[in-house]
C-alpha cells in the first residue's frame, strides 16, 4: 500500500485552487513537493458528471455562511475542476519529484479515465462514500482507497468499508473528515481516530478542513499517520478553497512539526531517559554550608539543601539534624553518611 511504507504521508489536495491556469497548477505540484509532501491528490469529475445544469431551487447553494452561497452547484463546480487533459502532465511531473500522484473520482467515468493513467490508489471524498456503486466501481480495480468518513455514520462508515472489501478492494485507509468549509475546530472530533483505527482495523488519518496546522499535528498523536490538507500557493490570491488551504511554508511546518509529535510520542516511560541521566546531578542535596568541626553537630544553620545532587537526598534533611560530624568539614562539602558519627 504505498501509504503504509510511511511513518507519515501527507497529501497536497489541489482541488481548484488552481483557478482553472494549468501553469499555476503546476507551480502547486512543484511547491508541494518542496515543502516535502508524499502525494498530490486531484479530483476528477466535470460539472456534467457533478449534477444538472440547473440554476435555481436545490442545486443553489442556500448556506449564508458557506463559502460559496448563492452560486449554483453547476457553476461552482464547473470552476472548481481540474480539466482532465491536465490530469497526465500533474501526475508525470508529480512523480518526477518523487511524489506520488492520484485523484478522488467522483463517477464511473473518472474510474475508467484514471485507470487508463495507472494511478497507484484513490480516494473516496466524503460526499461520495455512500456511493455503493461508486464504491464497487473503484474496489474493482483492487488497488488501495482511502475514504473519507466525513457526515458518515458509523453504521454507514461498516457499510461503505465492507462494500470495499468484498469487491477486491486493496488496503483501506480511513480519514476522519468534518465536512464544512472550513471547518471549526470544536467540530473535529479527533478523538474519533483512535476509535475508528479499533473499529475498522486500518490506518486512519484526517482529512482536515480547519485553517492552519493545528489539528493535523494534534491528530498524529491519536494515530494519524495519513493527513490531506487542501493546498494554495498564496490564499491572497483566491482560489475556491483558499480560505482553508495551506499555504507552502504551512504545508512545510506541518510536515516537519508532525514528524517531530510522532517521534515525541515514543512510549510509557518513568524515571528519565538514559540521556537525562547526567541531569540527576543537578537536583538538590545537602551540602555543608558552612565549617564544622569534628563532634560539631550538625543545624539548619550549618547545611543547605541546594544544588548539586552529589550529598544526600533532601529526604534525609530530619534525620541528619543534630547527629555529629565525624570529622572536620568544609564548606561545599556533599554530605553523606561516612561523615556523620
Amino acid at each position: 500500500m504505498p501509504f503504509l511504507n510511511h511513518e507519515l504521508f501527507v497529501i497536497a489536495e489541489l482541488s481548484g485552487n488552481h483557478n482553472q491556469d494549468f501553469d499555476l497548477a503546476i507551480q502547486m505540484v512543484e511547491a508541494a513537493a518542496q515543502a516535502g509532501a508524499d502525494a498530490i491528490k486531484l479530483q476528477t469529475y466535470t460539472a456534467e458528471t457533478m449534477t444538472l445544469d440547473l440554476r435555481q431551487g436545490e442545486f443553489v447553494i442556500q448556506e449564508k455562511d458557506s463559502l460559496w452561497s448563492g452560486q449554483s452547484l453547476y457553476d461552482l463546480y464547473g470552476k472548481a475542476s481540474t480539466p482532465w487533459q491536465w490530469h497526465k502532465a500533474l501526475f508525470d511531473r508529480a512523480r518526477e519529484l518523487g511524489m506520488l500522484a492520484f485523484s478522488s473520482p467522483f463517477d464511473s467515468s473518472a474510474v475508467d479515465f484514471l485507470e487508463s493513467l495507472d494511478v497507484p490508489c484513490y480516494k473516496i471524498a466524503s460526499f461520495e462514500n455512500t456511493d455503493i456503486p461508486l464504491l464497487k466501481k473503484v474496489a474493482a480495480t483492487g488497488k488501495p482507497i482511502i475514504l473519507s468518513t466525513g457526515m458518515a455514520s458509523l453504521a454507514e462508515i461498516d457499510e461503505a468499508v465492507s462494500c470495499l472489501r468484498q469487491h477486491g478492494a486493496g488496503e483501506i485507509a480511513l480519514l476522519k473528515c468534518t465536512s464544512t468549509y472550513p471547518a471549526a475546530a470544536t467540530d473535529t472530533n479527533l478523538l474519533t481516530i483512535p476509535h475508528m483505527q479499533q473499529a475498522f482495523a486500518c490506518p486512519v488519518g484526517l482529512s482536515d478542513h480547519t485553517q492552519g496546522i493545528g489539528a493535523a499535528i494534534a491528530s498524529v498523536a491519536l494515530g494519524a499517520r495519513i493527513i490531506e490538507k487542501h493546498f494554495v500557493l498564496d490564499r491572497s490570491q483566491g482560489g475556491v478553497d483558499a480560505e482553508f488551504s495551506i499555504e507552502p511554508n504551512e504545508l512545510k511546518s506541518l510536515i516537519i512539526e508532525s514528524r517531530r509529535a510522532i517521534d515525541a510520542l515514543g512510549q510509557v516511560t518513568y524515571g528519565g531517559t538514559a540521556k537525562e541521566e547526567a541531569a540527576k546531578r543537578y537536583r538538590r542535596s545537602i551540602y555543608v554550608a558552612k565549617p564544622i568541626k569534628q563532634g560539631e553537630r550538625f543545624n539548619e544553620q550549618n547545611l543547605r539543601i541546594v544544588r548539586p545532587g552529589l550529598g544526600l537526598a533532601p529526604k534525609y534533611w530530619e534525620q541528619v539534624q543534630g547527629r555529629v560530624a565525624a570529622q572536620d568539614l568544609e564548606v561545599g562539602m556533599p554530605l553523606d553518611w561516612t561523615l556523620l558519627d
